[in-house]
This record gives C-alpha cells, sequence and structure tokens, in this order.
C-alpha cells in the first residue's frame, strides 16, 4: 500500500475518488443540524475560529463545512483544514481542494520526536492564518490518536493567538466503523445525519493547556454523545 501511495497518479486518482464520495455523501444524506445559534454568535464575533471535530468523522467533515458554516455571513479570509504529510493525507489535501478548502500540511502534535513530521510548520503557518482570519478545521486527536484525545497542537494554536475553538460533531446513520486506531467511520448515502455544535472552548485569563484541552475534549464528547442519541430516535 505504501509503495502505491507513492505513485503521484494513484493519488491524484484517489483524490478524486475520495472527494466525489464526499460530495455524494453531502447531497444525499438528510440533514439536521443542533446547537448552530450559539455556535453562529461565536463565527460573527470573532475574526477567526478554530473548528475542531475528531479524526473518525473526516469523511464527513466538508459536510458540515458547506451544509451549515459556508452559509454564515461574514466569511473568514482563510477556509483551511490541517491535514497530516502521510500519504493517504495527500489524498485527502487533493479531495478537500476540488471542496474550496485550502490544506496545511503536517502534525501540530508540538512534540520533540514529531517535529521532523512538519509540525513546527504546520503551526507556524496554521497560527499565521488565524492571525490574518481564518476558518481552520482540525481533528485534534490526529493524525495518529489516541483516538478522542485531544492533542497540544491545537490548544497551543488557541492559546497563543486567542482563538476561540468551535467544537462539532458530525455523523450520519447507517456507517460502517473500521478497526483503526480512531474507529475511522465511512458514511452511507441516502442516510440520515446530524451536525450537533458543541459549548465553545474560548481560551482566557487563568486557563492553562489541560484546561482548554479538557474543556475541549468534554465539548467534543458531549456533541458525539447527543449526536448519537439524536440519530438512534
Amino acid at each position: 500500500m505504501k509503495s502505491i501511495l507513492r505513485n503521484p497518479i494513484i493519488v491524484k486518482v484517489l483524490g478524486l475518488i475520495i472527494w466525489a464520495y464526499m460530495a455524494l455523501c453531502h447531497r444525499t444524506i438528510r440533514w439536521a443540524v443542533l446547537g448552530d445559534d450559539a455556535a453562529k454568535k461565536v463565527w460573527l464575533e470573532n475574526t477567526s475560529v478554530i473548528i475542531a471535530a475528531w479524526h473518525s468523522t473526516i469523511l464527513l467533515l466538508p459536510s458540515g463545512w458547506h451544509h451549515v458554516m459556508r452559509r454564515w455571513p461574514k466569511q473568514k479570509k482563510h477556509s483551511a483544514m490541517l491535514i497530516s504529510l502521510s500519504r493517504d493525507g495527500e489524498a485527502v489535501a487533493r479531495a478537500i481542494s476540488h471542496l474550496g478548502l485550502s490544506a496545511v500540511r503536517g502534525s501540530t502534535n508540538h512534540s520533540k520526536k514529531k517535529r521532523d513530521k512538519g509540525g513546527l510548520a504546520a503551526l507556524n503557518t496554521s497560527m499565521r492564518l488565524l492571525r490574518e482570519g481564518a476558518a481552520l478545521c482540525i481533528t485534534p486527536d490526529g493524525p495518529r490518536g489516541p483516538a478522542e484525545t485531544v492533542q497540544n497542537g491545537p490548544v497551543l494554536m488557541s492559546m497563543r493567538t486567542g482563538t476561540p475553538i468551535l467544537p462539532y460533531a458530525i455523523l450520519s446513520k447507517p456507517e460502517r466503523r473500521l478497526d483503526t486506531w480512531d474507529g475511522f467511520r465511512i458514511p452511507y448515502p441516502f442516510s440520515r445525519g446530524v451536525v450537533v455544535f458543541g459549548d465553545i472552548v474560548q481560551p482566557g485569563k487563568g486557563m492553562d493547556k489541560d484546561m482548554i484541552r479538557h474543556a475541549l475534549e468534554r465539548s467534543l464528547n458531549a456533541a458525539m454523545q447527543r449526536a448519537e442519541r439524536f440519530l438512534s430516535e
């Protein structure tokens, strides 16, 4: 598989397939939206916003963007998504380019062992975009987990730029879950879906990294639980 993903033609074709599948799901899933009033208020009141969702839902993240946030007024100067430097990440980066989103490549786990994976460059690029006015989508447990555990990179981005984090869950049922580190979710077209916005995480005085990280985890998990309940009704 690794050797196949080194082929630029294969990567390009794979990117087109992922884009087509994302677009098909976006257009055919019957969407409901919960908790968007508070999220929209934060969007309108801030120059930049960090949008966070768990890595397992990455195939549906552009649907949340196109179905909800892209329709809000006062669109940001930049619309980007943080994508890993892995070979499969290249295909995803190509896919989202067809959806009007730019890619910031690299991991922002901000650990010494991973800075050679483009972490420091990705962190600096992300903070520059946020200071210029960006909507930046991240998967705070990516690219390799642990699953549903917020890493330091997104927290540092928020603290250093004063940017609020807008957590959301996006699910559809039925779905298929893979036996991967994140329990990767494959949505089915023509199914039911829901976008659930969680409590906003706003960095402030007296808040350290752990406080923000735990607040983001609680908000994301609560949003996921609400989405699961909604789709089970």
